[in-house]
């Protein structure tokens, strides 16, 4: 009687693994083992199967969201900008350029480097905690190549514009930094513990692919390629049986990857979020 027991056990087992192998993979595995014994018990032990974040997340090639990322500059120093060249007027009086119109600059302008690119000075960022200095958001305008320089003026052509080039918009060289045609996400190795300081592209409620600012930089540990998961805050509700104020635990609410890091800041791309996120959530190691 026991010997059939068993037999059954192991042909029906051999069955269901054959039928079943390209899904039962995908689950937490189950381990039958059976005992010689009067009744012939069955025990089941789970066992977890646990893939690296390296294997889990392919890489992301910079074709597919190179349309939702932003040539946006974060500038270190307080005064950063106010060193660079500047422009003075377009061509023929004109106020406002575009692509194609020459326009004239003041400045030091590099020997040999004929390449800038056009911003505008955007936000300065603060810590919220440290209230310490973190740096200046350019916006990007544009890109210029320069014709001539005669008498401290700089003849230059509108290459590119986001938007309309205007007198007083700041001219700096292109940054030095490695291009790499796929991003390779990754944890960091560092504990990270931010919060998204603003949404550049000037929207108060942010969504997937939207680029985010965060207040961690390089000195924190924080590289591009780096995943970091968003938390929403939770709300401080009122307790009508005590009457106390407690606090909603954080909620997890979406993922982003930083694609260009600063010192002290950093630029991040929302690459999914269950609901809609905002300034001050907070990001952490995934």
């Amino acid at each position: 009687m026991r010997k059939s027991l068993l037999a059954l056990l192991l042909l029906t087992g051999a069955g269901l693994a054959q039928a079943d192998a390209g899904v039962r993979e995908s689950y937490p595995q189950i381990h039958a083992a059976v005992q010689d014994n009067d009744i012939g018990t069955l025990k089941l032990s789970p066992r977890i199967r646990s893939t690296p974040l390296a294997e889990a997340v392919d890489g992301i090639a910079l074709k597919t969201i190179n349309s939702f990322l932003l040539n946006n500059r974060i500038i270190d120093q307080p005064d950063g900008l106010q060193a660079a060249p500047y422009i003075i007027a377009g061509d023929n009086e004109r106020v406002l350029s575009g692509m194609g119109d020459r326009i004239f600059a003041r400045g030091r302008f590099a020997p040999g480097e004929s390449s800038y690119g056009v911003f505008r000075q955007g936000k300065s960022y603060t810590d919220p905690d440290s209230h310490e200095f973190l740096g200046i958001n350019a916006d990007d305008i544009g890109s210029v190549e320069l014709i001539a320089e005669q008498g401290g003026i700089a003849t230059l052509e509108l290459k590119r514009s986001a938007e309309e080039v205007r007198p007083g918009d700041r001219l700096l060289r292109s940054e030095e930094r490695a291009l790499d045609s796929t991003f390779t996400p990754s944890a960091p190795t560092a504990e990270i513990n931010g919060v998204i300081l603003d949404v550049p592209r000037g929207v108060t409620q942010v969504a997937q692919y939207d680029v985010v600012t965060l207040n961690k930089g390089k000195r924190d540990g924080v590289s591009v390629g780096n995943l970091l998961a968003v938390y929403r805050s939770g709300e401080i509700v009122r307790d009508r049986i005590t009457g106390e104020q407690i606090k909603i635990p954080d909620e997890r609410s979406g993922l982003l990857m930083v694609f260009r890091t600063y010192e002290k800041l950093s630029y991040g791309l929302v690459l999914n979020a269950s609901q809609s996120l905002a300034v001050m959530d907070k990001v952490r190691n995934p």
